[in-house]
């Protein structure tokens, strides 16, 4: 594989904590499908890593429950017809999955007051429009 992959920062998928598994794929692949294990599985134990910071576990944890099995994340590619490209689709997926599951929160937004003028463009479009659907009912037209 290609090097380390990080999830945000200094921190990366540590090799060790990382199992792969090779099945048969579907796809393209003709009579070469049948015979090579070209679809990559990897998982990674979140629950139990030491890798990443607390804080970013916990996160993690949370944001991906849904797709956590027993504190394990898995992730499976299987769109190309080599093994060693699927490794990387695979590796390269769960490091995203991660930095967007240990980002922080947004900022909470400040409710602000809607100024003077934005409200004064706001009822002059307002107007203009009611106007424009006034003129279209034939009452005047003599």
């Amino acid at each position: 594989m290609s090097g380390p992959y990080v999830i945000r920062g200094a921190v990366s998928l540590p090799e060790a904590e990382l199992s792969w598994r090779f099945s048969r794929s579907s796809g393209p692949g003709g009579q070469h499908v049948n015979t090579s294990d070209s679809r990559a599985e990897l998982r990674f134990d979140l629950a139990a890593t030491e890798a990443l910071p607390e804080v970013w576990k916990e996160r993690a944890l949370e944001r991906l429950a849904s797709r956590l099995v027993d504190g394990v994340l898995v992730v499976r590619a299987g769109e190309h017809r080599s093994q060693w490209r699927n490794r990387e689709t695979a590796a390269t997926r769960m490091a995203a999955l991660l930095a967007e599951a240990t980002a922080p929160p947004p900022r909470p937004r400040r409710k602000k007051k809607v100024s003077r003028g934005a409200n004064e463009r706001r009822l002059r479009s307002k107007q203009q429009r009611g106007d424009l659907k006034r003129g279209r009912s034939g009452r005047d037209w003599t």
